[in-house]
């Protein structure tokens, strides 16, 4: 079987000549000597026709590939993307991974050891800067790593290499330890979309795999969360780890233990407060949905948190929210409902007076919805009279035809829901109103009489300001 494998690699030998200049190689890092073996040793068809048959065993091939595959090039240096030497490591991988996916023998640790090793090499690095024109200023514009193509075959490789059957999870867990999952997810803040895609897949297989890291990878991953949130506000990967996560949290047994419920509040939860939560506010919506599916008490928790991280100036922002909130409150039982009405229709009315015309609409919109519709019919005596006056605002004075419409059939809806409730709204609101316009006139009688004094007294000449005098301090009296 290996000598198949070893027959798969065929790269031609590049041809020499007396008048050629020497070879320019890339720049690359060099792990125990592998970048002289990788340049001095001859093509791997070359290698697998003279060497004898039983000369090397399984393990001396595979670790031999596995130290030409440590070599790391710099793919941003000009006079490297050329070298010969590219396609060879390439090459070399591939043949790994056709190795990996087709082995029957268990992987001895030695074997094991060398794979987490190539891995660490390749794959944790410093980033490289993004490589823009001074004039782009789109941040929507993906960036590529030009190292991408031995990455993929490397990303492949490990994927491979952590679903094979033929790793022992025991001894490959000795090597693949909280340190390598820490550095691995440190990737994701990768600026490269397709490493980010790959990622996620290695991540979900390792935690699916690997049960003993478990804690760690939720812990280690809650930690990145916090600095996002509260530190550094930017990181490219919150979407990716998110989706992996969303799967994690189907599979959470009932009933939760405390630990996953602290990881909605602390670290879910706050994760509406940075301004680009639009990016991945899919992802984490689907995550807390799954939480409320699993518990449905907690509804509440969430609504409160919702309510606690609301925008106020940013209106894109407040229309996702609005958009979230009608997906929760549709997971949401009458009880746990009845528990925040008060403050959540409070919001809502001020999301109805919106100047912002789609906000106002969008708020108008979750009178759409049937399961909420039912919930509002139930708890009108509550609701009705938080947000009454708010329609009653919109139908007078807002400047939008289109809310305009919508205000009028909300209140045709609870007009038809109980007339007298509406009327007794109606009339408090009136009452309100006269007592604010009382007030209004009041003061402005008050600054009436101010002005007209103003103008009796005019204030002529310097205003000097008398500055009392400072008080001696107290001696006691002295005996003489």
């Amino acid at each position: 079987m290996w000598k198949q494998f070893l027959g798969k690699i065929s790269r031609k030998s590049p041809k020499s000549g007396s008048g050629s200049p020497p070879q320019k190689f890339p720049p690359s890092r060099v792990a125990n000597g592998a970048e002289a073996e990788l340049r001095a040793s001859p093509p791997p068809q070359a290698s697998a026709v003279a060497a004898a048959p039983g000369a090397e065993t399984r393990e001396d091939v595979f670790l031999r590939k596995l130290n030409v595959c440590c070599v790391v090039f710099d793919f941003a240096a000009e006079r490297g993307r050329d070298s010969p030497e590219l396609e060879r490591k390439r090459l070399v991988l591939l043949s790994l991974v056709d190795c990996v996916s087709a082995a029957e023998e268990p992987l001895t640790e030695a074997m094991i050891s060398a794979c987490v090793r190539m891995f660490a090499i390749n794959l944790f690095r410093v980033f490289p800067p993004k490589l823009r024109s001074c004039g782009a200023t789109d941040e929507d514009e993906p960036f590529f790593d030009p190292s991408w193509y031995h990455l993929q075959v490397v990303y492949e490789l490990l994927l491979r290499f952590v679903m094979s059957p033929v790793v022992d999870v025991k001894v490959a867990r000795k090597y693949m330890d909280n340190s390598f999952i820490s550095r691995l997810l440190d990737l994701f803040d990768s600026d490269d979309p397709r490493e980010r895609e790959c990622l996620k897949t290695v991540l979900h297989r390792i935690y699916g795999k690997f049960m003993g890291n478990r804690p760690f990878i939720r812990k280690a991953v809650s930690n990145i969360f916090y600095r996002f949130v509260f530190e550094t506000d930017h990181h490219n990967g919150i979407a990716e780890l998110l989706e992996v996560f969303g799967s994690v949290i189907s599979g959470f047994a009932k009933p939760l233990k405390e630990e996953h419920k602290l990881f909605l509040w602390k670290a879910l939860i706050p994760l509406h407060k940075p301004k680009t939560v639009g990016v991945y506010l899919p992802q984490l919506t689907y995550c807390i949905t799954q939480f409320i599916e699993k518990e449905p008490k907690l509804t509440g928790t969430v609504i409160r948190g919702l309510l606690k991280y609301w925008p106020v100036t940013n209106s894109q922002k407040e229309m996702m929210f609005l958009g979230e909130l009608e997906e929760v409150l549709e997971l949401t039982e009458t009880a746990d409902f009845q528990k925040c009405v008060v403050p959540l229709f409070r919001r809502i009315a001020q999301c109805l007076n919106s100047s912002h015309f789609q906000v106002a609409e969008r708020a108008l919109f979750l009178w759409n919805n049937e399961h909420l519709f039912d919930l509002i019919s139930q708890n009108r005596q509550v609701i009705l009279p938080i947000i009454y006056p708010a329609l009653e605002r919109n139908a007078r004075w807002h400047w939008n035809q289109s809310v305009l419409n919508v205000t009028m059939n909300v209140r045709k809806m609870f007009f038809e829901m109980d007339e007298r409730l509406l009327l007794a709204c109606q009339t408090n609101f009136q009452e309100e109103e006269k007592k604010r316009a009382a007030s209004e006139e009041r003061r402005r009688l008050v600054w009436e009489h101010l002005e007209r004094n103003a103008a009796f007294h005019p204030v002529t000449g310097d205003i000097g300001f008398a500055v009392p005098p400072t008080s001696a301090p107290l001696v006691a009296p002295t005996m003489t």
